[in-house]
């Protein structure tokens, strides 16, 4: 690690020792370790920072914004209850993240825990025009069964086609909602500032929201702000990782409660 930064990993860890519960203080400095090593205490430029983040800095290294890690846990740990819960009762939870850093996690910790995603760009009028919407991502179904069916069999070679095109180009805009019938109960984005559309439709329609908020961006505009570095790959995926985890966990509590009726 740097050695501009050596201060700061000790004085993380000595804060979590001595403010945590006695049972918890061996787990705590854990997890600032693990934020520190993927590089999750960085923020943007002390010049390009939003003075709303300023609660949750710890403070300025060489002109960089520096995270208090002790608050990104806190919060990172209700934001996971928060998608635990959720999880539990069987809602659906939409995971955002555009940037090329959140692509690749977005798509992968979706797929885990088969929820819905948009990992290309975000679909403008998803919440707000969502019964058009909606007709698309059925047409995308309809025409994916049609196919595997072999009912397009009957036609030309021609228009087997420009059917397959049809299909392949609803499924780069809609392919990571296809199986949502529904508006989603929370959304899970990475980078406020980019998914800034997305944020607003969601407000509009009273739709809470866990975010990456890094130093430039607004935690207000989010329900459940994870106040971290957005830009770093490792970040971004330790923390939607975090996020996938506790969805799975809940996703079990679910299972076993409905065993557990279905039994009795």
């Amino acid at each position: 690690m740097p050695s501009q930064l050596i201060s700061a990993r000790i004085m993380f860890v000595a804060k979590a020792k001595t403010s945590t519960k006695k049972a918890e203080s061996a787990a705590v400095p854990q997890i600032l370790e693990e934020l520190l090593e993927v590089g999750a205490h960085f923020g943007h430029r002390a010049d390009r920072w939003n003075p709303k983040i300023a609660s949750y800095l710890f403070g300025i290294q060489d002109g960089i914004h520096i995270f208090d890690l002790e608050k990104t846990h806190t919060l990172l740990t209700t934001a996971l209850a928060e998608l635990k819960n959720r999880a539990s009762l069987g809602q659906t939870i939409l995971f955002v993240g555009t940037k090329p850093q959140a692509q690749e996690v977005i798509k992968k910790v979706s797929g885990m825990v088969g929820m819905p995603y948009i990992e290309k760009r975000w679909i403008g009028g998803l919440f707000t025009n969502w019964d058009h919407i909606k007709k698309s991502v059925e047409k995308l179904a309809k025409m994916k069964t049609e196919r595997e069916a072999g009912e397009y069999k009957q036609f030309t070679k021609r228009e087997q086609l420009l059917l397959d095109r049809e299909i392949s180009k609803l499924e780069r805009i809609f392919g990571g909602i296809a199986g949502l019938t529904k508006l989603p109960d929370i959304l899970v984005i990475v980078d406020v500032n980019r998914e800034m559309t997305a944020v607003l439709e969601a407000k509009r329609l009273n739709v809470p929201i866990v975010a990456i908020v890094d130093s430039n961006a607004d935690p207000n505009l989010v329900d459940f702000p994870i106040p971290a570095n957005d830009d770093s790959i490792k970040a971004v995926e330790y923390i939607i990782n975090k996020l996938g985890e506790a969805i799975a966990q809940g996703q079990k509590s679910e299972a076993r409660s409905t065993k557990s009726e279905n039994e009795n």
